[in-house]
């Protein structure tokens, strides 16, 4: 009796396939696609262009729990998280509302992806509140977007960086800061980087605002330690977990309170994430097709 007699492969490969698309796109998973994929009309972004290739990258699973937390360390930002995005009541539909989106802008028809973007701005003017310590924030102030846009794409980069299915050179990285502009201008993002370069100097600017608090603290400890997840999922979300923190600048891990032991970085947790992204990758591409040229 062999290993794949007990366990064979492409039972376990769709199941993990499976439980993946059910948990990233939701139970409505094949008319999403439907809609995303074969419904008729331009697109904003042509095939194996540096948004196409990162967007469908497993490393996006690393990239995604990265930027939550990079996102965690705004005040304005953490507070309309806590306040108004049922992180901890419907964790699952937030990722999938995050998902529908990037997908349907990315790969989408022009005229869904210009609707889905008209409903998020509107919710987007009806969120309001004041951080912990009692400052106003709006969701629709450009300034707040615009830290939102820079942690995801920032987070996603890093991750493809990291553990992608193919090396991303400069051209290649210049191309995804430019792309993703298109999309977050259409959201409210004033003057949105073209460069990596000039992606990383945005991202200074924010530093003197950024920093942790009891609700972040409260949030990145739910997110990391206490996921809504079947036991069995549990050590696969663990690695990809340690790896998008393993990732993450030393000055914000140790904002939102996150160890840090560069020997278990490099030893453990990047090791892990490789281990993880690969086993997704696997599981979510058909065989034959497992990388993709950036």
């Amino acid at each position: 009796m062999t290993l794949s007699s007990v366990f064979p492969v492409p039972l376990v490969r769709r199941a993990i396939s499976e439980a993946l698309r059910e948990r990233v796109a939701g139970d409505d998973a094949a008319e999403v696609g439907r809609r995303i994929w074969t419904d008729p009309g331009e697109r904003w972004f042509a095939p194996g262009t540096a948004i196409h290739v990162l967007h469908q990258d497993a490393s996006m699973f690393v990239g995604g729990l990265r930027s939550l937390l990079m996102q965690m360390l705004h005040p304005s930002a953490m507070a309309g998280v806590a306040g108004h995005s049922g992180y901890r009541s419907d964790p699952w539909g937030r990722l999938q509302r995050t998902s529908t989106f990037i997908a349907m802008t990315t790969y989408g028809p022009v005229d869904r992806a210009e609707e889905l973007i008209g409903k998020i701005r509107g919710i987007h003017e009806r969120v309001r509140g004041k951080t912990f310590d009692g400052r106003p924030y709006a969701a629709s102030d450009p300034h707040l977007l615009r830290w939102v846009h820079l942690a995801e794409i920032d987070s996603f980069l890093t991750a493809y960086e990291r553990y992608g299915a193919q090396p991303a050179s400069r051209d290649f990285c210049d191309e995804y800061v430019a792309q993703t502009g298109l999309v977050a201008a259409k959201l409210g993002v004033v003057d949105p980087p073209q460069t990596h370069a000039e992606l990383q100097k945005a991202l200074q600017v924010y530093r003197p605002e950024l920093g942790g608090s009891p609700i972040a603290w409260d949030a990145a400890k739910f997110l990391l330690l206490n996921p809504p997840l079947p036991l069995p999922a549990r050590p696969g979300y663990g690695m990809l977990a340690a790896a998008a923190v393993s990732s993450m600048p030393g000055w914000a891990r140790r904002e939102l309170r996150l160890p840090r032991v560069p020997l278990l970085d490099w030893a453990v947790a990047e090791p892990m994430g490789k281990v993880a992204t690969a086993t997704i990758r696997w599981a979510m591409v058909p065989p034959g097709q497992e990388t993709r040229t950036a």
